[in-house]
């Protein structure tokens, strides 16, 4: 998982050169497990073609040697260090041309690893590749919406009775596809990804999920969604692309789940290869790829930007108010609202932006708190303040007085070193207005309580 609203695995890849001619290739994929750990599983195939051919009296074999290291970075601690064994009997000489797949599973704690994979030919040790590759883990299931990983296949068999395979996963037979290459001999790309914490919300709207297909030069070549119900807290997503018609290039399939009503959106993103040497490159794709496309912005319909920016304008500066005004494209809407929030991000290097999630998390609560005549606890002069600021350091209430209308005074002891806002319900229909603060910048009266006082 990447940042805040791109959600996809970090990881950077040396190869050992010093020996390729060994068939070896190796993906991964996370999946949650529980609120501290992900089950990260390791996919990988030998080529049995490149692997020296053994003669016994018994069975003919092909054996190669998997090695597995995982250690946590933080701490140095080794969590794998092993050899595995990998053996293939060959019937004829026409089995080696199949590729030996399988899978191995470890769960992880949150953090990030480095992982050594290396494959060898068991008869010859100098016949071998190493892959490294360093993972962060952040675990899925928590609070917010999440979207696992992508598990890439060449085939998935859904209602598989084969329940003992090491393929099978949430009744899905799924066959791995390590080398992540596709062509005329495998035109499908199957992939197998999880969805989290889905919750329901009052007006029981659909989530939209996007499957998006781009190519080296970040240029769209095919974009589906679907509309899925809130009706499971968890969910498996599968679906496929289709390659023949595409050109050899390196793709990135990226998965959406958007969730509109709260403003939040989720992505992972995986990257494959297609080999079609007869099919020749046209550039006749006009939309292209930008960090905004896998976030939640990029599936956000103009009326939904419209409404971000709305409850956003609190925290603008007017130059971002006046700039928002003449921007007359959802493109350019969705790059704006895109940067307006990553300039904000108090901590880029974690994942997610939590000043963003707060202050959703804000909206929703000022409309549960503050609402009053049908306007939006957002909106009112509460909500505002609620949005800025965040939750009081204490909140002094008067509803119920003789001699004044109800008002409030709350208290922001980490603000200039103590202020505080008065609120009074004027109208007498519970929309408390500002009549007072100490805050610089905020509506100043030292004689509000004249504005409350009963005649």
């Amino acid at each position: 998982m990447k940042s805040l609203f791109f959600i996809a695995f970090t990881f950077f890849l040396s190869l050992d050169i010093a020996a390729q001619s060994i068939g070896f290739d190796f993906d991964y994929a996370q999946f949650g497990y529980d609120s501290v750990s992900n089950y990260v599983e390791f996919y990988y195939s030998f080529n049995q073609s490149t692997l020296n051919y053994v003669e016994t009296d018994s069975v003919n074999l092909v054996q190669g040697i998997l090695y597995i290291s995982i250690m946590d970075t933080a701490t140095g601690e080794v969590f794998v260090d092993k050899n595995w064994l990998v053996s293939s009997a060959i019937k004829d000489t026409s089995s080696l041309n199949q590729s030996l797949v399988s899978l191995m599973g470890f769960v992880l704690n949150k953090g990030t690893y480095k992982c050594v994979i290396k494959g060898s030919d068991a008869s010859d040790s100098t016949q071998k590749k190493s892959i490294t590759e360093y993972i962060v883990v952040n675990p899925f299931i928590r609070d917010n919406t999440a979207i696992s990983g992508i598990q890439l296949a060449s085939n998935i068999k859904q209602g598989s009775e084969n329940t003992s395979s090491i393929f099978y996963k949430n009744t899905y037979e799924i066959v791995p596809a390590p080398s992540a290459i596709f062509s005329k001999n495998q035109p499908v790309l199957f992939y197998y990804s999880e969805l989290y914490n889905i919750k329901e919300n009052a007006d029981n709207s659909d989530l939209r999920f996007d499957q998006i297909v781009a190519n080296s030069k970040g240029q769209i070549v095919n974009i589906e969604s679907k509309k899925l119900s809130r009706s499971l807290g968890s969910r498996v997503e599968v679906g496929k692309v289709v390659v023949p018609k595409l050109p050899t290039d390196t793709y990135t399939l990226v998965l959406n789940l958007i969730d509109s009503s709260a403003n939040y959106g989720v992505s992972s993103s995986k990257r494959f290869f297609v080999y079609n040497p007869d099919i020749a490159i046209v550039d006749t794709f006009q939309q292209t790829t930008s960090p905004v496309l896998s976030t939640m912005f990029g599936a956000m319909s103009e009326e939904e930007l419209d409404d971000l920016f709305a409850k956003s304008k609190y925290i603008a500066t007017p130059a971002e108010a006046e700039k928002y005004k003449v921007i007359s494209t959802v493109e350019a809407k969705r790059e704006f609202l895109y940067n307006f929030w990553k300039t904000r991000d108090d901590n880029p290097s974690d994942e997610g932006n939590n000043y963003f999630r707060k202050y959703l998390q804000r909206i929703k609560e000022a409309n549960l708190k503050f609402t009053a005549l049908k306007k939006e606890g957002w909106k009112t002069d509460r909500g505002r303040v609620y949005l800025i600021y965040g939750e009081p350091s204490e909140i002094e209430r008067y509803p119920n007085q003789i001699e004044t209308r109800p008002y409030e005074i709350w208290h922001y002891q980490n603000i200039e070193g103590g202020a505080f806002f008065v609120f009074a319900d004027i109208t007498g229909f519970s929309d408390y207005q500002l009549v007072h603060s100490t805050k610089r910048g905020e509506l100043r009266d030292d004689n509000w309580e004249r504005r409350i006082f009963v005649q």
